[in-house]
């Protein structure tokens, strides 16, 4: 994953982030405002209820304005402009409350002219295991309302936890966005952290593979000084000794080169330097030098090459070296000797090259895969052959840059075919 990648995700991801916080902190606030203008609006509704039938039985007459003030968030006053029986009151409350299901405890308080203060109060609670009564909350320590003579005040002291009861659907969202925030938040922090891993891995890989290349380079110089040798050439056990040192100095150099050639395409700098190119004439020469092993093996390479449109834009170092991961693959899978037949024709404006074998084939279930990084098909426990799984890698890679789509049929126990459609 690139670092512009890596900022992109970052970036969105704190826009996200800040985007669910406050859409999800004005739905909270919103929900807050409209359930609590329907408490202010009901107890308002139950006050007047309770007070016009509380002049019915007094009787006195209502003043025509004024009648419900809200000095606080939980502190109504009533102006009454007549004097007030507290049981008479006390028994409309708890009717007109409960009458539009609001029983939360409250607690309420007459004003006496004579001694200007608060009294007859009480505060009446609808918990029925731990009930609170006036003595342990008194209802003196409601305020005082000084535009009016005659009155009552009404508290109810837990306002916001009925508030907050009733928007438990609101909050239960809110705390599963802020959870899901924290997952993202954590699992940006583990993807930066594996990122980081990845590279320091990749770094490794690529300076190992680069020391690896030195001394590559001198075994290959010597090995070739020894096999030129009269006296070696004459001892056929150290002709074979040096020839084998040859054999792994080269195998050993193919897998360097295969890791670097996967360095270069998950850099950031890879470049694809396409010329005009004659498929049939690459082929011909990849096949030539193929064809020894395959000879050696006792098998045989066909090809039939009638793609007309054989010429192409394509990176000729890599178009060879995928031509050459596919061969290989196709030598090292056989059954017992190696039958290759390679293909090109055209088809729909497009040429399609395909190399069929008649080797060991892969299930289907494991085709999926070939192409990931670092696979390889589960053997068991036999290894004949040796490799890093990044050979399709690299050619899955190398068709993508170019632009061309690559396909795998395979049948177990019969053979793989590998079609390369070239745009």
């Amino acid at each position: 994953m690139s670092n512009n990648v890596i900022i992109r995700v970052v970036i969105l991801g704190a826009i996200a982030i800040l985007g669910i916080i406050g859409i999800q902190s004005y739905w909270v606030l919103q929900t807050w405002d409209i359930k609590s203008n329907e408490f202010n609006q009901s107890v308002r509704i139950a006050l007047r209820k309770a007070t016009e039938r509380l002049a019915e039985a007094g009787p006195f007459e209502l003043p025509s304005k004024e009648l419900v003030t809200q000095v606080s968030s939980n502190y109504y006053v009533v102006n009454t402009e007549a004097s007030i029986d507290p049981n008479l009151l006390e028994h409309f409350l708890r009717a007109e409350l409960e009458a539009l299901s609001l029983n939360e405890d409250f607690e309420y308080g007459i004003y006496d002219c004579s001694s200007q203060d608060m009294v007859y109060g009480n505060y009446c609670s609808y918990d029925v295991e731990n009930p609170k009564s006036s003595e342990q909350i008194g209802p003196k320590r409601l305020p005082k309302h000084d535009k009016f003579t005659y009155y009552f005040g009404v508290s109810f002291p837990n306002r916001k936890s009925h508030l907050a009861g009733e928007m438990q659907l609101s909050i239960l969202f809110s705390v599963i966005s802020l959870l899901s925030i924290f997952f993202f938040i954590y699992a940006l922090a583990v993807i930066l952290r594996q990122r980081r891993l990845s590279q320091m891995q990749k770094d490794f890989i690529n300076n190992m593979t680069h020391e690896f290349k030195t001394p590559i380079s001198t075994i290959k110089i010597s090995s070739n000084v020894f096999l030129k040798n009269e006296n070696i050439q004459k001892d056929d056990r150290l002709l074979r000794y040096a020839n084998i040192i040859k054999d792994q100095n080269d195998r050993l150099n193919n897998q360097v080169e295969k890791v670097l050639q996967i360095a270069r395409i998950e850099g950031e700098s890879f470049e694809l330097k396409k010329e005009a190119l004659d498929i049939n004439a690459v082929l011909k020469d990849v096949v030539q030098s193929a064809e020894l092993k395959v000879n050696q093996l006792g098998g045989n390479i066909t090809t039939k090459l009638q793609g007309t449109s054989s010429n192409i834009e394509a990176d000729k170092l890599h178009l060879t070296n995928i031509i050459h991961n596919l061969l290989d693959n196709a030598i090292k899978y056989c059954k017992k000797t190696p039958e290759i037949n390679i293909e090109t024709k055209d088809v729909d404006n497009h040429l399609e090259l395909s190399i069929v074998d008649k080797g060991i084939g892969i299930e289907k279930e494991f085709q999926p895969k070939i192409f990931q990084k670092f696979y390889r098909v589960p053997t068991g426990n036999v290894h004949n052959v040796k490799g890093f799984g990044l050979g399709l890698f690299y050619v899955k890679n190398i068709c993508k840059a170019h632009g061309w789509k690559i396909n795998v049929d395979s049948i177990k126990g019969q053979g793989t075919k590998v079609l390369i459609k070239m745009s």
